[in-house]
């Protein structure tokens, strides 16, 4: 078992690992980017990425306030989903107005690897696997696609 510090201490350096990993990637534009702190440019639309005791994820987050609203966003990534899928490669779980761990709404379309363990150094090296090739694609897919949510 892990004390709060070091389990604080451990994910902290996973994350700077992974963005010294990710740091000479250039995004879509080809302009340097702070891949773990990713912005979307779009208020209430996020990357997000975890790497947790049990699994790594990353995705999209939608998480407007108002309901109505945030469901009019994931519609809006509904009618990109087969880009999505083409940039890729792989179907992500959709899920709309689903209880996040603060007790709020929001929607998300992610993906998961389970079995993974950030607590594990030796899992650094799948974990980074698992997101590099995702987020250089989802930055893509960003690319092409956000002027469409840029006038909500």
């Amino acid at each position: 078992m892990y004390s709060k510090t070091e389990t604080s201490r451990i994910r902290k350096e996973f994350w700077i690992r992974f963005g010294q990993y990710m740091k000479p990637v250039p995004n879509a534009q080809g302009k340097r980017t702070n891949w773990p702190n990713y912005k979307t440019g779009v208020k209430d639309i996020y990357f997000r990425m975890k790497a947790e005791r049990d699994f790594a994820s990353i995705g999209i987050e939608i998480t407007h306030s108002d309901t109505e609203l945030q469901e009019l966003f994931f519609d809006q990534f509904v009618q990109f989903k087969r880009m999505l899928e083409t940039e890729v490669k792989e179907d992500w779980a959709w899920k709309l107005h689903q209880e996040n761990e603060f007790g709020q709404f929001v929607s998300k379309i992610e993906i998961r690897k389970e079995g993974l363990n950030v607590m594990e150094e030796r899992d650094w090296p799948k974990i980074i696997s698992f997101l590099k090739p995702r987020m250089i694609a989802l930055d893509k897919f960003w690319d092409k696609v956000k002027p469409g949510f840029e006038n909500f």
